[in-house]
């Protein structure tokens, strides 16, 4: 959740950080109002972006009288296609001399920076090392003195402000993890001519998951930076992106709504937005997610795309016949259903025979209709599909010796422990491994020991469980605030394999988590991912069963539904599966796809990999250089969603985000192929692909 700069100095001031005095102000209240601090007076447009400067987007006013056409022509301006719906107004500052001080949470580094400037200002990314200093801070480590003495003398001010500058750093440090801070920046922090720090300007990213868990954090929330479709999602609990096409996207899983969104995007279909159902599809979450794509002038039809996991397509079908109340939609629909009880929801709507609701199980055919369907007056947007004669692996370069590896090691009998066994989903997924024919033998839940599940016994801690079983693998049902203690819990008792269902946990709880796991003898999968399944012997996750037969190739992912989606189109071609690993979406996860990799090396049952990566992060890169680096010696075949993409815009789990720098897709597709690994430029084309790399 990024904070404007407003909301930002009011959680600085909480923290004890001085910052100028202001008032806030919206095109309501400016009427009629005047500050009540002395002239000069800066009106500052509060905008979710940067340039505003540049922009225009400061004004000074020295008479009371120019204060309300100031104001308006503030209001009347955008930034970046940003309107301005909030101005603070501050007094003349007494200024003396400007630096620069953020702290960072770094997803490549797996640390928070600590980034000092002795200049701050406009375009400070691109002053060099000469005026920042950056120094990386371990969680739970923390800030240490060094920190601070180290970042202090580099901005050259005089020892007696050490006392204060020590202060203020530490309490942005503290603010960092009391708010679940992602990014705090001060830029100018000025020093005034009586030796006193100021944060002139902030900017402020607070951890959603942090909010989800602390609810009061909303206070910071302005709703009036949003669209009222981004406002319905948010209340909603889906993930909702305005986009320039017509097409309304409904997904379920961010990786195949981004898929979906790439499929339309390609095909000139072009999607008006991006809208992830999330695990849960409701009457009252259908109905809302339909009011906003009904309620967008540019949506023109509806392309509902489906792939039933957990989610059940028929409850899916009731929901969606509950949401249109046995009438016509009011724009045409197009539902694509496949998975999870795919037929029965497809047959329940063709009962009902509403006309404007057109329906299939298959994407091409969904893509088919809605090209018919497309209005003479479309708007036209260019995307340009990555062409599949240029998607030809580059030469492997060979080298001498692979890297080191560690064993899969799960199978039929790989004992396995639940831990939050007798909670709902745990209870749920329990019974569904079981009846797939996995090893659980005991479960955890603080003070439910002595009951039984599904007829295994539960224990009140894992130690206690690990003293009576053999435990290969633990699979983590616990809730967010609790499951990175759960995973720390699994990994005091030796146990080879931890497996954290849970979405939510806050990012600098896993930060910690992953520094205490270094040297462990505990590997973990995820957090926020559907598990691990060896078709035809176990599976230690929430994934459906039917897409996944057994065979030769090994499917990694960020992507749950992605997964399944592909497994299944690799079935439909007769192609099996040795396992399937969600590496999980999150940010900050357990094992990457390189670790998974090194164990694949010797996996008798793999004679192939399919790597299903997304935009954010580096994870496919780092795969491109550890198979170019240790010579591995399997054909891979990688398809990576979200190619369409806006850069800056989170598409559902927190790890999906495409950043504004770097190489962005383009440079992740030359990666790969340069390590040559065969890139599909489509879902279509992954089973193919496969299917020549098996030869």
């Amino acid at each position: 959740m990024l904070l404007n700069e407003h909301l930002s100095k009011m959680l600085f001031q909480e923290a004890g950080i001085a910052v100028p005095q202001g008032i806030a102000f919206t095109p309501d209240t400016v009427r009629g109002s005047r500050p009540g601090f002395p002239l000069p007076w800066y009106l500052k447009a509060q905008v979710l972006t940067g340039g505003r400067g540049k922009a225009g987007g400061i004004l000074r006013v020295d008479s009371p009288d120019e204060f309300e056409a100031a104001a308006a022509k503030l209001f009347g301006m955008t930034v970046k296609d940003h309107a301005v719906p909030v101005v603070r107004v501050e007094p003349d500052a007494d200024v003396w001399r400007e630096y620069y001080l953020s702290l960072t949470l770094s997803r490549p580094r797996r640390r928070i920076l600590l980034t000092v400037g002795a200049q701050g200002g406009v375009d400070i990314e691109k002053s060099g090392a000469d005026n920042l200093l950056v120094q990386e801070i371990a969680l739970p480590a923390g800030l240490r003195p060094h920190h601070v003495r180290a970042a202090f003398f580099h901005l050259g001010a005089g020892k007696e402000l050490f006392p204060e500058f020590s202060a203020l750093l530490t309490r942005l440090f503290d603010a960092m993890l009391k708010y679940g801070l992602l990014l705090a920046e001060i830029n100018p922090l000025a020093m005034t001519s009586l030796g006193n720090f100021l944060a002139l300007d902030g900017k402020v990213e607070m951890d959603d998951n942090f909010v989800d868990l602390v609810p009061e954090m909303n206070r910071f929330f302005e709703p009036k930076h949003q669209t009222p479709e981004e406002n319905a999602a948010r209340s909603a609990g889906m993930s909702f992106v305005k986009l320039r096409g017509w097409v309304g996207l409904m997904g379920n899983g961010a990786g195949l709504a981004m898929a979906t969104m790439d499929a339309l995007n390609y095909s000139g279909l072009s999607a008006a937005n991006f809208l992830d159902l999330g695990g849960t599809a409701d009457h009252q979450r259908m109905r809302t997610a339909l009011d906003i794509l009904f309620g967008d002038k540019t949506v023109r039809a509806v392309f509902i795309n489906l792939y039933g996991g957990i989610l059940s397509c028929e409850a899916v079908a009731e929901a969606l016949l509950a949401a249109l109340g046995g009438r016509a939609p009011k724009k045409p629909i197009v539902a694509r259903m496949s998975g999870n009880s795919a037929e029965a929801g497809l047959v329940l709507l063709r009962s009902k025979n509403i006309d404007g609701l057109h329906l299939t199980s298959h994407m091409g055919e969904a893509l088919e209709v809605l090209a018919a369907l497309k209005p003479g007056d479309a708007p036209v947007l260019e995307f340009t599909a990555p062409a599949m004669e240029s998607m030809e692996p580059l030469a492997r370069p060979e080298t001498p010796a692979p890297a080191p590896v560690f064993p899969l090691g799960i199978g039929k009998d790989t004992p396995i422990l639940v831990q939050g066994i007798t909670g709902k989903e745990g209870r749920l997924h329990t019974r569904l491994m079981l009846d797939y024919g996995a090893n659980v033998v005991a479960g955890v839940t603080p003070f439910k020991g002595g009951q039984e599940v599904e007829g295994r016994p539960v224990y009140n801690s894992v130690a206690e469980a690990a003293r009576r079983h053999d435990i290969g693998a633990s699979i983590i049902f616990v809730p967010p605030k609790m499951a990175a203690d759960a995973i720390m819990e699994a990994a005091s008792c030796d146990i080879p394999w931890a497996v954290c269902i849970t979405e939510g946990i806050v990012q600098h709880e896993m930060l910690a988590v992953l520094d205490r796991l270094k040297g462990s003898k505990t590997r973990l999968i995820g957090p926020n991912t559907p598990g691990i399944i060896v078709p035809g012997q176990t599976k230690i996750g929430i994934m459906p069963v039917d897409p996944f037969t057994p065979g030769p190739v090994a499917i990694l992912s960020r992507s749950g539904t992605l997964t399944y989606e592909a497994a299944a189109r690799l079935g439909a071609a007769g192609i099996g599966q040795s396992v399937g690993i969600g590496i999980g979406g999150d940010p900050f996860i357990g094992s990457p796809f390189t670790d998974l990799f090194g164990a694949l090396r010797e996996d008798e049952n793999t004679r192939a990999v399919l790597l299903l990566g997304e935009i954010g992060g580096t994870a496919e890169e780092d795969v491109a250089r550890y198979v170019a680096e240790t010579g591995f010696d399997k054909p891979v075949v990688a398809f990576v969603a979200g190619q369409t993409a806006p850069p800056g815009k989170r598409l559902g789990h927190a790890g999906a985000i495409l950043e504004s720098k770097g190489s962005g897709v383009a440079g992740k597709l030359a990666t790969l192929r340069a390590a040559g690994i065969r890139v599909a430029a489509s879902l279509d084309a992954i089973a193919e692909l496969v299917a020549e790399a098996l030869g």
